[in-house]
């Protein structure tokens, strides 16, 4: 089995965040330009950020050790609503046969990224698109704030659309028409053409008609330093009785410190 360091709080409760619970007060963009950009302009993605999450996070393992930290047993599907397909199909696991046919991504995908205990940098690409990565199975995700021509073939991490939510104004961000001044703001991304994965490693699957939801927002401490709070939201009319909805929450890292790469496993 891999060891993998991971920030572990026992003591922090973890349960569903909505979006915009956590809010940065008064807040700039990465460069320094006031999140609404100039009057009458219409500032990229990048520029009219209300939050900035660039930068190292670390997962706080808090809650669900047994499904984040170890490969869970077969049928250990607690918290899932899950339906008799899926419970069926997770029946039919098999981490080696998912090895040999080189699908060890499967549980790296984009509806379970967040949940795995490793380590996140997100990074401008371009002034429209902000790259996530993860070290944990070397993952990418492309959040982009202009959809795409065409989604392409269907991936992992699937086709990111995202968009700032602002509190006091409209979202925006790389669309016509000026933004209106705001005091703080959360991340929204909506994920589909999905590849078929897993949900947790142990096979409890999500079909290629997903489709994720995310809210990313930043949850000040007494500390200083905020936390990234993301929820997500798994909807599958496939597999899923009703939405999977789950957060997980992150500490900021100063650098690049305990950044492990290691590649995709179906057994660990």
């Amino acid at each position: 089995m891999k060891t993998r360091y991971i920030w572990l709080a026992p003591a922090l409760a973890i349960i569903p965040v909505l979006p915009g619970t956590f809010l940065a007060q008064g807040q700039q963009g990465p460069q320094g330009v006031p999140a609404g950009g100039a009057a009458g302009s219409a500032p990229t993605a990048k520029a009219s950020a209300p939050i900035d999450l660039t930068g190292y996070w670390v997962s706080i393992v808090s809650e669900d050790w047994r499904f984040r930290m170890v490969t869970p047993t077969k049928g250990d599907y607690w918290g899932v609503p899950m339906n008799a397909a899926a419970r069926k199909l997770a029946e039919s696991w098999d981490p080696k046969a998912d090895e040999a046919a080189g699908n060890q991504c499967k549980s790296y995908g984009a509806p379970a990224f967040m949940r795995l205990a490793a380590h996140f940098r997100f990074t401008w690409e371009n002034d429209q698109t902000l790259k996530l990565e993860s070290d944990a199975g070397t993952q990418i995700r492309f959040l982009r704030f202009q959809t795409a021509a065409t989604p392409g073939a269907r991936s992992w991490q699937g086709n990111s659309v995202a968009q700032w939510e602002r509190q006091g104004g409209r979202g925006g961000g790389g669309g016509g028409g000026a933004v209106q001044p705001v005091t703080g703001g959360w991340l929204k991304v909506v994920t589909t053409n999905l590849r078929a994965g897993y949900l947790r490693k142990n096979g409890v699957p999500y079909s290629e008609n997903a489709v994720l939801t995310e809210y990313f927002d930043l949850a000040p401490q007494p500390s200083g330093s905020p936390l990234l709070v993301v929820t997500s939201i798994v909807e599958d009319p496939t597999f899923l009785t009703q939405p999977f909805i789950i957060s997980s929450q992150f500490k900021k890292r100063t650098d690049a410190t305990g950044w492990d790469a290691t590649p995709c496993s179906a057994t660990w």
